[in-house]
């Protein structure tokens, strides 16, 4: 008898957030799915873990947890502490706007997935890359169909998916396989005085600028494909380490 399709589903923005909702929808019923994920706004908390203070786990259905702490946090304890066995899969999202080039760096959504490759499932981020999307069902449809591909073909050892998907209505067709793309930072640090007259800031962000690259995940999303980049755990510059190599410090 053929085992049933184990699926774990978890996000960073929250276990209400509609992006993980309509995803749970689609693609429950192609197997198992347990559903455990922060119970707030937990974005760019990038492969954080809670070590300074106890962690709450609260049931919220049959087979739908939240928790009170990070997407890290999220998979470690559905893996170690929830879950009857380890899933076939994790998929983390949909994340609600972009997760490309360097900002990977920052997603919990993305690291939801590395943490899930670390512990040995074949894991996927997804995003929809409109901050205000409201599209999520043919990202969720595409993402339904990785999923069963990835089941039956798995991935390589220390690798996994980052997915984002452009906020069309119609059914998601065309894909690429990509690289991240390189962002021409524009952060800014506002400075403000409260009420109190104490100094504060905000961080944030003008019009992002990208380098024009074409096999980049950001140029295949500008022309409307869904972008496949895959992500490894070891980032160690190879280039780098056989150049180092001759290095006399000492």
């Amino acid at each position: 008898m053929e085992k049933t399709l184990l699926i774990l589903l978890t996000n960073d923005d929250g276990i209400n957030a509609q992006g993980l909702q309509t995803l749970k929808k689609e693609i429950s019923p192609i197997g198992e799915l347990w559903v455990v994920a922060p119970d707030r706004e937990q974005s760019a908390t990038s492969h954080s873990l809670t070590l300074d203070y106890p962690i709450q786990i609260n049931r919220v259905s049959e087979r739908s947890y939240s928790v009170g702490g990070t997407p890290t946090d999220a998979v470690m304890l559905a893996v170690r502490a929830i879950m009857t066995r380890k899933p076939d899969i994790l998929v983390s999202g949909i994340n609600h706007g972009p997760n490309l080039g360097d900002d990977v760096s920052y997603s919990g959504t993305v690291a939801a997935a590395m943490e899930g490759t670390i512990l040995n499932i074949p894991s996927i981020a997804v995003s929809n890359v409109n901050w205000n999307a409201k599209h999520f069902k043919s990202a969720a449809g595409f993402i339904k169909k990785l999923i069963l591909f990835v089941y039956r073909n798995g991935l390589p050892k220390d690798t996994f998916l980052n997915v984002n998907v452009p906020d069309k209505k119609e059914t998601v067709k065309k894909y690429k396989i990509t690289r991240l793309g390189k962002r021409l930072h524009n952060r800014v640090v506002i400075e403000k005085i409260d009420h109190f007259g104490k100094n504060y800031f905000w961080i944030g962000e003008q019009t992002s600028v990208w380098e024009k690259e074409d096999d980049t995940d950001y140029a295949a999303i500008q022309k409307g494909y869904v972008s496949i980049t895959p992500l490894r755990l070891d980032t160690t510059d190879y280039t780098s380490l056989e150049q180092f190599s001759g290095w006399k410090i000492i």
